[in-house]
């Protein structure tokens, strides 16, 4: 009776893997040579960020949730839209736009001025 509560064993794999590309390693040599690679241009930024902005941290009116509100940027409404955009993939949260003003979810202010002035931001004043 032991022997029947045994399952049968799964055969052995075969022992070199079956590689459908390996034929293809064997001709590298009589393949054209490929385009060259193009050179890396930097971008030159033209455009300068905002001369100014004002960080600091906000939990009044918000049911105790703490958020990051960034002021004074003087960004018109699209440029805010992709600001935001940026600033949350950057530092991993949510955010919104409210007014003239950018909000985002948890307290930055140790991470978001870096990002700032990596922007273009002349002077960030954390409040």
């Amino acid at each position: 009776m032991g022997k029947r509560d045994k399952k049968p064993e799964a055969p052995a794999a075969p022992a070199p893997f079956h590689n459908p590309f390996a034929a293809l390693g064997l001709n590298r040599d009589a393949l054209p040579p490929g385009p060259a690679p193009r050179p890396v241009e930097e971008k030159a930024e033209s455009a300068k960020g905002p001369a100014r902005a004002v960080v600091r941290m906000e939990r009044k009116g918000r049911g105790g949730k703490e958020v990051t509100v960034v002021e004074q940027l003087g960004l018109p409404e699209a440029e805010r839209e992709k600001w935001l955009k940026a600033l949350k993939n950057s530092l991993g949260c949510g955010g919104t736009v409210e007014d003239d003003t950018l909000v985002l979810q948890g307290d930055q202010r140790e991470r978001l001025p870096a990002l700032l002035e990596a922007r273009g931001v002349r002077r960030v004043t954390v409040g």
